[in-house]
């Protein structure tokens, strides 16, 4: 065990040249370094998290949805049968035609039947748009006070305002408790969101979305373990620029305001183009690609990092065209915006994850989900 540990926190991957472990284990009284442990305390905070989530839905989400005149539909069941339950969960949720003649015969149905008990089945498991509405209501208060507090903290501090900063001395940068907290925040949300995967209703995505989670921890507990949490923190602070805006675009549309969804989808779009096409390249790439290497030269881990921003960068331009693609579509058809984002309040699953409305259908590729779990950082 003791070797594979040592393997796994080799000096020559994490750190740069000439610098240890133990030149980062005694620093001066008052002093503190970023620590692969402080990571843990991540673990209770996100259980209370998730309990906050279940106060937050039941007591201020539901009542507002109530008051919205948001419904929560009920599906007519399937009546119970053993048979169409066992290929229904394991194997085919929409069964071919030749598997429909065959159960038709085994039971006696008429094909119709069949069909039915299936449609009903599948809209069994499917989130009612109240459920939706609480889930997004909770991820846009949590969005919206992560995004304050980190843009509020960087604002004081001077990295925002010179990325350079995020090198000199590196990787001897004192960790101050603001940039703990957002840190530990941002990982024990994530956490929170691996565990009510487990509690919420299944959705297609589930693995997908698992995957996607796991790698943002894993993301965020490496920028943060080789001390790269100044630049990773504008990283985060980047990207949830965006989300509480899509979040609120949600909430309109679950709201069938259907102006107010088109106006916040447009100042959700032009802020993802904005932070991830612009301020994200030539600003935080700028300065872990150009900026550390000529302040600190490049390591292994550096080139992890990087390879990393850089993939998810080519995730943001292809997010960005379809963002833009369907907005076009739109505008082209006389339609809303929404109408291509939410295809029907009773079939879509996109409040379930992802940094735009169109992302639900790009990570239905297998490519792009597999480059989208490594790659997000945030």
């Amino acid at each position: 065990m003791a070797a594979l540990s040592d393997w796994f926190w080799d000096e020559r991957f994490w750190l740069p040249h000439n610098v240890t472990w133990a030149d980062l284990e005694d620093p001066a009284p008052g002093v503190e370094y970023p620590k692969a442990g402080h990571l843990l305390r991540a673990l209770p905070l996100a259980l209370g998290i998730f309990a906050v989530r279940i106060v937050f839905e039941r007591f201020v989400a539901d009542p507002c949805a109530h008051i919205l005149h948001i419904q929560a539909e009920v599906s007519r069941r399937a009546q119970p049968n053993a048979v169409l339950e066992k290929v229904f969960t394991s194997i085919s949720k929409a069964p071919d035609s030749r598997q429909l003649d065959g159960l038709s015969k085994q039971l006696d149905w008429e094909v119709r039947k069949i069909q039915r008990w299936f449609r009903h089945r599948r809209n069994q498991d499917k989130p009612s748009t109240r459920t939706k509405f609480c889930e997004s209501m909770w991820r846009f208060t949590f969005y919206l006070c992560i995004f304050t507090y980190g843009f509020c903290f960087l604002w004081q501090n001077p990295w925002m305002w010179d990325t350079r900063q995020c090198w000199y001395n590196y990787p001897f940068q004192v960790l101050s408790p603001g940039l703990y907290h957002y840190y530990v925040m941002e990982l024990a949300f994530y956490w929170s969101l691996m565990f009510s995967q487990f509690t919420d209703i299944k959705r297609k995505d589930f693995l997908i979305m698992f995957v996607h989670h796991l790698a943002t921890v894993s993301l965020i507990s490496f920028s943060y373990a080789n001390n790269m949490a100044r630049v990773g923190s504008l990283v985060m602070c980047v990207h949830d620029a965006s989300d509480f805006l899509l979040e609120a675009a949600k909430l309109a549309n679950y709201a069938k305001y259907q102006r107010l969804c088109d106006f916040l989808f447009v100042v959700f779009g032009a802020s993802f183009i904005g932070t991830r096409l612009i301020i994200y390249p030539f600003w935080i790439l700028n300065s872990t690609m150009f900026e550390s290497w000529e302040i600190v030269g490049p390591f292994t881990s550096w080139w992890v990092f990087n390879s990393l921003l850089l993939v998810l960068q080519v995730l943001h331009i292809i997010w960005s065209y379809l963002i833009v693609r369907i907005a076009f579509n739109a505008l082209m058809r006389g339609k809303n915006f929404s109408t291509g984002f939410f295809p029907s309040f009773s079939t879509s699953s996109e409040s379930s994850c992802c940094p735009s409305f169109a992302l639900s259908r790009l990570r239905s590729l297998p490519f792009l989900s597999t480059l989208s779990t490594l790659a997000f950082i945030i």
